[in-house]
């Protein structure tokens, strides 16, 4: 009787063990997802800020425009946090990508707002913010990816729910603005 009852002992300690690591690593994982989610939304901070200095420089030329672009950025903006999907953050580059396209319209319209060398640094750092957001969303997808991976996995898969994890949504390319695309 004793031996059986050390053997089960050892059994559910290694168990326990095995949970408690598996609990770790995939503790491990989520955070590298929180942090890369962190890391885009200081990109698209970077980026937002960039933009408002942008439509600053337009107020001459487009006037009562850029100020309800600007209204338009403030109201619908939000912070990007470590809880934040990848929907919250298609939905914040789409504010952009339609205050870029509206920017397109009013250089257009007034050719000299290209050879604004003020106004050429700040386009420029927009399509910076942008390749380094692109960037985030890469490392992004990849921690998702190893999540995701690690989870779905025998044994692994079978404690998943218990331990309070599931699958992340990955970033899906999204085609560029029009004007930051090579419309300079």
């Amino acid at each position: 009787m004793l031996p059986t009852f050390i053997t089960i002992i050892v059994i559910v300690a290694v168990i326990v063990l095995w949970i408690i690591s598996t609990r770790r690593r995939l503790a491990v994982l989520d955070e590298n997802i929180g942090n890369a989610m962190s890391q885009i939304g200081v990109q698209l901070s970077s980026r937002f800020d960039a933009l408002t200095a942008l439509l600053d420089l337009t107020k001459g030329y487009a006037g009562h425009e850029s100020e309800t672009l600007i209204e338009t950025i403030k109201s619908r903006r939000i912070v990007i946090t470590t809880k934040s999907t990848p929907d919250d953050v298609m939905r914040q580059e789409g504010i952009i990508s339609e205050v870029l396209d509206k920017i397109a319209v009013v250089t257009e319209q007034h050719p000299e707002l290209k050879t604004n060398q003020e106004f050429i640094k700040n386009i420029d750092a927009v399509q910076i913010f942008e390749n380094m957001l692109r960037t985030s969303r890469l490392i992004y997808n990849n921690c998702a990816a190893k999540l995701n991976r690690e989870i779905r996995i025998f044994p692994v898969s079978m404690v998943v729910g218990m331990l309070g994890f599931g699958q992340k949504e990955y970033f899906v390319e999204q085609t560029d603005n029009a004007y930051t695309s090579g419309m300079k």
